[in-house]
């Protein structure tokens, strides 16, 4: 807040900010005798005094207002000044109990508009003359202004992100960024001997950039290494800067940023004015199963052509794109979940997706950066110092996210983020640098669940999410042995325990159902993993606040070997999720009637919800590789229609 002495002797000159009160010190120099004082001012100038009610009795029209009770006078300005000292204040000091003029003070105030300025009500335009702007906060109601990562990569040619680039941006990359609008309007000679500052502190100076236009290319003014900017006024009532975010939050970095103003005499360097502009960098947001698919990504490799004709039928029949990735790209790799998840971040101005590529680093390493970086479309990885501590755990098969929920109470609007790990006495954990990132976007909570019991250790061989047309819009698939167990009692008490499984499949024998049901090891298995299953089934119930209503079970059956499962026949709930259309795998399951018997269940726990079961073989191209459709898919997703600034994290 800055001050105007006044003085008896001589007039005083003095400045008044736009939109920010004034103190009037109308004490430092008092007439002898004085006991109570009247204050007036020109049109310009709001005059408010500050007292105590308890101690001080507002006068009577036309009375005086004591001294030394503890009264203030703050001056606040409605316009700025069209020449130097235009807008006056006068104090008149009274004795006797306001009976005997001892005298006055005059002031004469300059008025300027000073101020910067950005979409603090995040509606995608600048709102000027805001107040209370150095501070962020979240909600429907809530304020400050918002910053994306220039993650995406607007510069043809380039070899790095726009965040990453060091060079001046195009106008392409100028629409990624948040506007910030400096106002310095006033008398031209006031700005003569002032001048106005820009800075940023030293911890910021990596996370954000700020740029102006030149004459024929963008300046750099602000970040990057550059703390300070003198600004350069050049006769302008309003300058328009640009400003972008250069890394998402993480462990050691809220996503809070700040730009200060300040406004000081040339020649004494003296601080008038002071400001402060807050930005929340925008997190990176996963999509879930329900939101509507717009792309499928597939591996094209020498064993699987009917894999991918089948998905290509499926995507026709979702009426969404889908991109091959030719085995020149993918280099053998199929695994196309496990080495990336698809999200988005999102500002008012601006949103666009954004690839968060995994740290599992095999022969898909190249594809998110290479081919999918570009104009309108981000990239983010997060990768430990030490390449060895990469494990399986690692891979994006092991993350999801929930749809919308609510628990306790809470509302999640955006999901909760669901990560494997080993059970809390194992330590086993996906790599901290990645939960840590996750962890820090703060709108989607992550879970962590237990997945090391499987050789791959994946939360996606034992769980998804499809949507449901009802008020909760989804169900919980769950894999369960104890369903499946039970489906094969069912069908062997009605007389078909010789329906044989894998039928067609050449894989060195074809087990019946009476073969299955007196496996002791694969009781066992059974028991075990469906453990393993319930516990997870408590977490998710738990942290999503699921009831049993919400959640299906889904049967299956897994083998157990040195202490780790895998699925025993292509596993259902390993699926493709495109709206109301599943890519379910074949699991290949009795066939009795003519029918699969596991397709049937799976038809008829899935189709009430009018949803499209559609059954893709990829029994030996995946299956057998201790994979399924989803594992060999991926899919880039429309945004949540909730915004995630008015979230309550």
């Amino acid at each position: 807040m800055s001050q105007v002495v006044l003085s008896s002797r001589r007039p005083t000159y003095g400045v008044c900010v736009v939109g920010n009160d004034t103190d009037l010190d109308i004490y430092r120099s008092v007439p002898s005798g004085a006991d109570s004082f009247n204050v007036c001012g020109t049109s310009s100038i709001d005059v408010t005094i500050v007292y105590n009610p308890d101690k001080v009795e507002v006068p009577q029209s036309g009375g005086n207002w004591p001294l030394n009770k503890g009264v203030k006078v703050m001056l606040s300005c409605t316009r700025p000044s069209k020449e130097m000292n235009d807008s006056k204040v006068k104090v008149t000091y009274y004795g006797q109990k306001g009976k005997s003029l001892l005298g006055s003070s005059l002031a004469y105030l300059t008025c300027v508009d000073v101020s910067l300025n950005a979409d603090v009500h995040r509606t995608g335009a600048v709102t000027v003359g805001e107040k209370d702007k150095g501070s962020w906060t979240w909600g429907p109601n809530g304020k400050g202004a918002i910053l994306l990562v220039n993650c995406d990569r607007d510069k043809e040619g380039s070899g790095y992100t726009d965040s990453e680039d060091a060079g001046l941006p195009n106008a392409a990359d100028i629409k990624d960024m948040s506007q910030m609008v400096l106002v310095a309007e006033g008398p031209e000679e006031f700005f003569d001997g002032h001048q106005i500052n820009l800075h940023i502190e030293r911890p910021d100076s990596n996370k954000l950039r700020v740029f102006c236009k030149g004459k024929s290319t963008y300046i750099h003014v602000l970040g990057g290494g550059k703390l300070s900017y003198k600004v350069e006024r050049r006769h302008r009532d309003e300058i328009l800067f640009y400003v972008e975010g250069l890394q998402f939050p993480d462990a050691t970095f809220s996503g809070l940023v700040s730009v200060n103003l300040s406004l000081q005499e040339t020649v004494s360097g003296m601080e008038i004015f002071t400001e402060k502009l807050a930005f929340r960098i925008a997190p990176w947001i996963m999509t879930p199963n329900t939101l509507k698919p717009l792309e499928v990504y597939v591996c094209s490799t020498f064993d699987n052509q009917n894999f991918v004709k089948q998905i290509k039928e499926l995507t026709r029949k979702a009426r969404c794109d889908l991109n091959i990735i030719p085995e020149l790209k993918n280099r053998g790799d199929r695994w196309i979940q496990d080495e990336m998840e698809l999200g988005y971040t999102e500002a008012p101005h601006k949103r666009f997706p954004v690839v968060f590529d995994s740290p599992r680093n095999r022969e898909l390493q190249d594809f998110p950066f290479k081919d999918l970086l570009g104009p309108d479309f981000g990239y983010v990885t997060k990768e430990p110092e030490n390449s060895g501590e990469i494990n399986s755990l690692d891979s994006f098969g092991n993350l999801e996210v929930s749809p919308p929920v609510t628990v306790n109470r809470k509302e999640y609007p955006l999901g909760r983020i669901l990560i494997g790990s080993g059970l809390p006495d194992l330590n086993i954990k996906m790599n901290k640098v990645v939960r840590d990132f996750l962890a820090a976007q703060m709108v989607q909570a992550p879970v962590e669940l237990y997945s090391y019991w499987l050789t791959v250790g994946h939360i996606d061989e034992f769980m998804s999410f499809v949507p449901a047309p009802d008020q909760k819009g989804f169900r919980l698939l769950l894999a369960s042995p104890r369903a499946c167990l039970a489906l094969f009692r069912e069908k062997q008490q009605d007389g078909h325990g010789d329906a044989v499984m894998f039928e067609g499949k050449n894989n060195g024998g074809y087990p019946t159902i009476d073969d299955i049901l007196s496996d002791d090891s694969l009781k066992m298995a059974s028991e075990s993993t469906q453990h393993s299953i319930d516990l997870n089934r408590k977490i998710l119930k738990k942290e999503l606040g699921l009831t049993e209503s919400d959640i299906i079970d889904i049967p299956i059956l897994y083998t157990e070997e040195w202490g780790t499962a895998d699925a025993f026949f292509p596993n259902m709930v390993n699926m493709l999720v495109l709206g109301n259309y599943l890519g379910i795998p074949k699991p290949f399951g009795p066939v009795i009637d003519g029918k699969c018997c596991l397709e049937e269940r799976a038809r008829s726990l899935l189709e009430p919800l009018g949803l499209k079961c559609v059954f893709i073989d990829d029994y030996e191209s995946y299956h057998l590789n201790l994979g399924e459709v989803h594992c060999g898919t991926n899919v880039l997703r429309k945004q949540f229609p909730a915004k995630w600034w008015e979230c309550s994290p």
